[in-house]
């Protein structure tokens, strides 16, 4: 028979951390420490293997699995002397998710249940406490409620805010046994209101339909859009774990947290973390009560006044620091860790890899591999390449002046400039409309994760360092102010208030995570400093990749970016967009709109020594490092007007008829231009185009060569090629402007973007020194997609599993990348020493980046601000490739 049950407690386990993929990432991490001798309520698991049977199986689940979690519970019952459903002695659980990735507040989780109107009498006498009794029973009808029975929290929350009002109550922990007996019974019949039957007492019926519950919430909106913006796939399933409760609710000597063995947004080597006295966990992610700090420097560095956990709880707070250094020893990397002080003893609850910013990412993988606790190799596998796109982007100039409107708690480093909304819909339609919007809010909800995922900054008056607000933005690298209680927030009316001032919905404001501020109006920014940690890992990240990174870039500014990023050369430079400049479009239009060939050239005369000099301020920044330079590829009519207005306006300026003008914009017009006269095909019907770009090339390497002594290699890319005999024409005629013109160091090649190019690279690379994959057109061209528009439907398309993801973004590695395989396979048989690379946006996708070295590709190239990205991706792909070798 399957086991679908797995055990753990009381010093032993039956699972690891090796069975992730099956126990999830909480139920194996539990299993481990109970394995290691910490202490662990017991529990069991229920598999992924489970959740997916049961989708697979029309949400019907495996036989043999309700026998096994009968036999679960007795294993829970057994080691800690309770028994479920009993009214004398209730043993009390919770049930919680557990994918193998974290998915931190996305799916759902019940607690303390087992309790009825019997088992709270039993609780209560067993603990001597009956206040906490009913605190714990009020918390579970309004959690169960929510979560299984769909009756949505507020409903109950309302209530206790009223009770708590009239009563003249600030806090929940000011209510009295007999206040909470009171606002139990009204919960019971919000429930029987809204569902025509009473709040379930049966205990196996409660654990059913929690386990429900929470196989459901894998498949609800919030779990699905963030499996999508994670890249987490469905066919994952999640765990369910099933385990004895202990209460941080129990009084003073009980308490509740969430810490860290390092701090996450910065990385430093210092305990980081907050508690809360007499609490369950909910109570500190969810904003409603003030979290206090974990250890006392941290209380100083915040200037707060409540006692940290160091001072409250000094002999539980030793525990736990003994037991941050040996997790974090087992494990070997930071850990996130939540737990529980029931009456003076420490329970662990849950551990795992913690997410964290891109900034403490790096320090933490260089501060381990330097203290020799990992390897470089096992460092540079630690940090997401992604997520150092949150290093290469502006923070705010130190001497700007600024008008500080909100303080609260730095919860997500970076900055950020945006109009103020405050609804999640309102921040996803307007980012859509490509607004930047920074999402305002009392406190976040994991129905809250579109907005947020589309905002650039988020600000809450409520929740601690450890909300739901700020560790899904730590892990999304979206900067976050939380806890700005001074803030007021009025939805009816879209606005915030503080301190007599009043911001309004669209108003604009600058968020700097970093500090917790919140300022009036936009910022300056000042460019990215990228030493420190960030260059070790960079330095590490050359030594251990075999592939070039290379940079698309045509203009100085993104040449020099990139080159300061730690580009090695130009893969794609794209020459018509030197032909857009102003003080060149009336020359080109001049030469598209001549009636032959000496009317062209007169035309293309004038562009030339402009373009030469384009050419060379590029050169000059290169140096020595090889420069792939494209021909003209787009169709002409790409260039004239198209509106009568615009049409009138532009035959004004180059002195032509606008009936002149009009006649060849129709002329040039084609159905589906993508697949029209443009690339080589240009060069094949007007040869003079290529020959004075091509002249303008070699005069400016020239030129570049006598000023400094050295100019780079240059690479002639000829576009859309899809016969050799076309590169033939043209390789022969910008062979001779070479000869004519004496040129210095440079090979022509040909980008493969057709798939009948890739098919018949064997020919092609009878003239080719080099293929260059343009892999937008070659994915365009292999699916008949256009990527302008194909952004309608594709969503669709992922979300059905028709394709895993956007072609556009990852490589299509088993249509588009077969192809590229052929061709470099067809391209290397005819030519051993052929360069090989990739030019098209996926030079930049971490993922595609692994096919390219797997490929034996020389190089990718990728925009500027995703070269440090190329760099570690690509280190990454090699030390993958020689742990399989």
């Amino acid at each position: 028979m399957t086991k679908w049950v797995y055990n753990f407690g009381g010093g032993t386990a039956e699972g690891d951390t090796s069975m992730k993929n099956l126990l999830g990432g909480k139920g194996a991490n539990l299993a481990e420490m109970a394995s290691i001798g910490l202490p662990v309520p017991p529990g069991f698991t229920l598999t992924a293997d489970v959740c997916t049977t049961y989708y697979e199986n029309g949400e019907v689940y495996p036989d043999g699995m309700d026998a096994q979690i009968v036999d679960g519970l007795a294993h829970i019952e057994k080691l800690t002397g309770k028994t479920f459903g009993d009214a004398h002695n209730p043993l009390l659980v919770s049930v919680r998710s557990g994918a193998r990735a974290s998915m931190p507040g996305m799916m759902d989780t019940v607690l303390n249940l087992g309790l009825n109107d019997e088992t709270v009498e039993g609780l209560a006498k067993l603990s001597g406490d009956r206040r906490f009794a009913l605190d714990s029973y009020r918390r579970f009808i309004t959690m169960y409620s929510d979560v299984v029975l769909g009756v949505h929290h507020h409903a109950y929350e309302d209530v206790l805010e009223m009770h708590k009002d009239t009563q003249g109550y600030m806090l929940d922990t000011e209510m009295t046994a007999e206040d909470w007996g009171t606002v139990i019974e009204e919960f019971k019949a919000i429930t029987k209101r809204a569902l025509g039957r009473d709040f379930p007492q049966d205990a196996r019926e409660q654990l059913q339909g929690a386990v429900d519950a929470v196989f459901g919430s894998w498949m609800n909106d919030r779990a699905v859009v963030y499996r999508r913006l994670n890249d987490i796939p469905a066919a994952w399933g999640t765990a369910v774990n099933v385990q004895a409760m202990v209460f941080g609710n129990m009084g003073e000597t009980s308490a509740t947290g969430v810490a860290f063995t390092r701090d996450p947004s910065t990385g430093a080597n210092e305990y980081y973390g907050e508690f809360l006295i007499n609490a369950q966990g909910e109570d500190v992610v969810a904003g409603i009560r003030t979290p206090q700090t974990l250890t006392k420097h941290a209380r100083i560095e915040m200037g707060e006044t409540a006692p940290s956990m160091e001072e409250a709880m000094p002999e539980v707070y030793g525990q736990l620091a003994e037991t941050f250094v040996k997790l974090e020893g087992h494990y070997r990397d930071m850990q996130d860790i939540e737990f529980t002080v029931e009456q003076g003893k420490l329970w662990m609850l849950q551990t795992r890899t913690g997410k964290r910013t891109a900034r403490a990412a790096l320090k933490i993988a260089v501060d381990m591999a330097e203290a020799g606790q990992i390897t470089k190799d096992e460092a540079l596998m630690r940090v997401d390449p992604l997520s150092l796109d949150q290093l290469l982007h502006p923070t705010l100039n130190p001497d700007a002046p600024r008008d500080i409107i909100a303080m609260g708690l730095p919860a997500s480093p970076g900055a950020a400039i945006g109009e103020v909304v405050f609804s999640s819909d309102e921040a996803e339609t307007l980012s859509k409309a490509g607004h930047k919007v920074i999402l305002v809010r009392i406190e976040t909800s994991p129905e809250d994760i579109h907005g947020m995922h589309a905002a650039e900054a988020i600000v809450t008056a409520r929740g601690g360092m450890t909300s739901h607000a700020a560790v899904v933005a730590r892990g999304m690298g979206t900067p976050c102010v939380s806890g700005a209680g001074q803030i007021r927030i009025d939805y009816a009316a879209g606005e915030f208030s503080v301190a007599g001032r009043t911001v309004k919905k669209g108003d604009i404001v600058t968020v700097d995570g970093a500090t917790g501020q919140v300022f009036a109006g936009a910022v300056d920014m000042v460019q990215p400093e990228l030493s420190g940690d960030f260059a070790k890992v960079m330095d590490w990240a050359d030594e251990a990749r075999t592939l070039g990174i290379r940079t698309n870039a045509e203009t100085p500014l993104d040449v020099q970016t990139a080159i300061d990023f730690g580009a090695e050369g130009i893969g794609l430079c794209r020459t018509e967009h030197m032909f857009f400049e102003a003080d060149r479009l009336a020359n080109f239009r001049e030469m598209i709109l001549a009636e032959d060939k000496a009317g062209r050239e007169s035309a293309l005369a004038k562009i030339l020594p402009v373009q030469q000099e384009d050419f060379a301020a590029i050169f000059r920044i290169m140096g020595g490092l090889p420069c792939t330079v494209r021909l003209l590829d787009p169709p002409l009519h790409e260039f004239l007007p198209h509106t009568e207005k615009d049409i009138e306006s532009v035959a004004k300026e180059i002195g032509v008829p606008a009936g002149e003008l009009m006649r060849r914009a129709r002329e040039l017009e084609e159905s589906n231009p993508m697949l029209g006269h443009r690339g080589c095909r240009l060069g094949i019907s007007y040869p003079e185009i290529y020959e004075m770009q091509a002249r303008a090339i070699f005069e400016a390497q020239k030129s570049v060569n006598t000023e400094k002594g050295s100019a780079p290699v240059v690479e002639i890319m000829i576009p859309l090629v899809s016969s050799a005999k076309e590169l033939e024409i043209l390789k022969a005629r910008i062979d001779a402007i070479a000869e004519d013109v004496g040129a210095l160091d440079y090979i022509i090649g040909t980008m493969i973007e057709l798939p009948r190019a890739a098919l018949r690279a064997g020919d092609i690379a009878e003239h080719a020194e080099f293929f260059s994959f343009g892999t937008n057109d070659l994915t365009q061209t292999t699916f008949g997609l256009s990527r302008d528009d194909a952004g309608r439907f594709l969503p669709d398309y992922v979300a059905a599993g028709i394709v895993e993801k956007d072609p556009f973004v990852s490589l299509d590695i088993d249509g588009v990348g077969d192809l590229i395989q052929i061709a470099a396979e067809r391209g290397k048989a005819v030519k051993s020493g052929i360069k090989m690379g990739i030019c098209g946006e996926h030079g930049g996708d971490p993922a595609s980046i692994k096919f390219c070295h797997d490929t034996g590709l020389n190089y990718v190239s990728c925009s500027p601000y995703r070269v440090p990205i190329a760099r570690l991706a690509a280190a990454q792909a090699a030390i993958t490739g020689n742990l399989k070798s």
